[in-house]
């Protein structure tokens, strides 16, 4: 009967065994879609590479701005502690696959009582004449002294420690990938905001040009008025005129302010002049040569490779969650000196040492390992996911960014024009108009004409700048 209830323990353990054992089946995960060779190709024999801000960006006065932000950045600052962080996390990871040692000093008592097995067993020994003085245990209240040191460590059979160490390694090169899309978006955001500023700057000094012209037609109009060669009306209008530009200055004048204070903000500091150049019209574009442009680029996107690192923290995170249903092997070693007097703690009959291995499988938590389980093949999902949105991100940017260097380098060429001729129609309709032969709408038609056509000959090429430092930001902002 005892043999019959042994092997059917056994059995029934061998299957709770086993059944603890059985690891989960790898789930199919999504492909990721093969990217297009090349974005772009033109008659320029070479092909963008990957260059450094502070040699794309040619302008000292924007790569000073640049470098202060690098510094003082209050984003950069919070990111640089977010990876000390992780840091921090990996070297728990790490020492988590080592033996853990505690060095241990307890002190416990126990009464006993007379009818327990303690108890009968301290009083029957202490009776014993196989025991000297020393070995006579203390009664009825028995302490128990011990000074050593304990261990614990688990062996990594089955991985499940590494790859838990590896989704720490891929968390933390993930963060600083971070750390980089940060410092593009800032790079991108200061030169943005650094060329809209000299836009601005030229803008208002085109409006404070087209005032003075503005103020001197209202003269010669109303000298014409007292003359008797205009009217009223015609002062009117040249006032009206005269008024609205005046406006336009104000609202100029804003932009600037409210730019300049976003550029302090991203260097760190409180409102200050912004130190910069005059002209963007003259300014030679950063040089970006956008013929056959390999997508291979790509990779050196920060973003790209935030996720790329995301995809192998989750996949690790699957594999440890796979090993969770394996069962776990820990050795308990321990060494030091244990007796139930202090005077006898340090004798060299009280040293004690011993270890215990132990295998525990899991059984009555399954569900909880599995729903583990299932949450790290979600994010594993999530993860690629991610990946393949950044890819075809990427790739939207970069083609847009091209067509829009393109597109506005054309636009602006044309602009030139326009205003070459609209600059020239000014003169002429005051000629014609002081001679007689036009009126004076032709000549606020033709000033009204020119004033805008500078002010969008400017808000171009400060798009064309934008255009290129977005292309710039999109093939990776310089990162190898």
């Amino acid at each position: 009967m005892r043999k019959r209830k042994l092997y059917i323990g056994i059995l029934s353990a061998s299957i709770l065994f086993y059944t603890s054992c059985k690891i989960a089946k790898p789930v199919a995960m999504p492909a990721v879609k093969e990217m297009p060779y090349a974005f772009a190709s033109t008659d320029t024999a070479n092909s963008m590479t990957v260059i450094a801000w502070k040699d794309f960006f040619a302008d000292p006065y924007l790569t000073a701005l640049i470098d202060t932000a690098l510094h003082n950045n209050t984003n950069l600052l919070i990111s640089l502690q977010n990876i000390d962080i992780l840091k921090e996390q990996l070297a728990v990871q790490k020492n988590g696959m080592l033996p853990k040692v505690d060095g241990v000093i307890s002190a416990e008592g126990d009464h006993y009582g007379d009818y327990t097995m303690n108890g009968v067993g301290n009083y029957d020994t202490n009776l014993s004449p196989n025991i000297n003085s020393k070995q006579h245990i203390p009664t009825p209240f028995t302490p128990d002294l011990f000074a050593g040191f304990r261990s614990s460590w688990e062996i990594d059979v089955w991985g499940k420690l590494k790859n838990q160490k590896r989704a720490a390694v891929a968390a933390l090169l993930a963060s600083e990938q971070g750390r980089r899309v940060a410092i593009t978006a800032m790079v991108s955001e200061i030169a943005t905001d650094y060329y809209s500023l000299i836009a601005y700057d030229n803008e208002l000094k085109i409006v404070q040009k087209n005032i003075q012209l503005q103020s001197d037609a209202l003269e010669i109009v109303k000298v014409q008025k007292e003359a008797g060669r205009a009217t009223e009306l015609a002062v009117e209008q040249f006032a009206a005129q005269l008024y609205n530009t005046q406006g336009i200055e104000f609202g100029i004048r804003q932009q600037i302010t409210e730019t300049e204070d976003q550029l302090n903000v991203l260097l760190g500091r409180y409102p200050q002049p912004i130190a910069r150049d005059s002209d963007i019209i003259h300014q030679p574009l950063p040089t970006v040569v956008i013929a056959g442009i390999s997508s291979q680029l790509l990779i050196h996107r920060p973003d790209i490779q935030e996720a790329e690192l995301g995809l192998r923290t989750a996949k690790a995170n699957v594999a440890a969650a796979r090993a969770a249903f394996l069962p776990s092997i820990t050795l308990t070693p321990y060494v030091g000196v244990e007796a139930f007097s202090p005077s006898l703690l340090f004798d060299a009959g009280s040293i004690v040492y011993g270890a215990l291995a132990s295998l525990t499988a899991p059984i009555f938590n399954q569900k909880q390992i599995k729903a583990g389980y299932a949450i790290t093949n979600a994010q594993d999902k999530q993860a690629i996911y991610n990946y393949q949105h950044a890819l075809l991100n990427g790739f939207s940017e970069v083609t847009n960014n091209i067509n829009s260097i393109q597109n506005n380098k054309a636009s602006f060429d044309l602009k030139d024009k326009e205003v070459t001729a609209l600059t020239n129609a000014v003169a002429t309709a005051k000629d014609l108009y002081l001679s007689g032969y036009a009126n004076y709408l032709e000549v606020i038609t033709a000033q009204k004409g020119v004033l805008e056509s500078e002010l969008e000959l400017v808000g171009n090429k400060k798009e064309q700048f934008i255009a290129v430092i977005n292309l710039y930001r999109s093939l990776g902002g310089g990162w190898n």
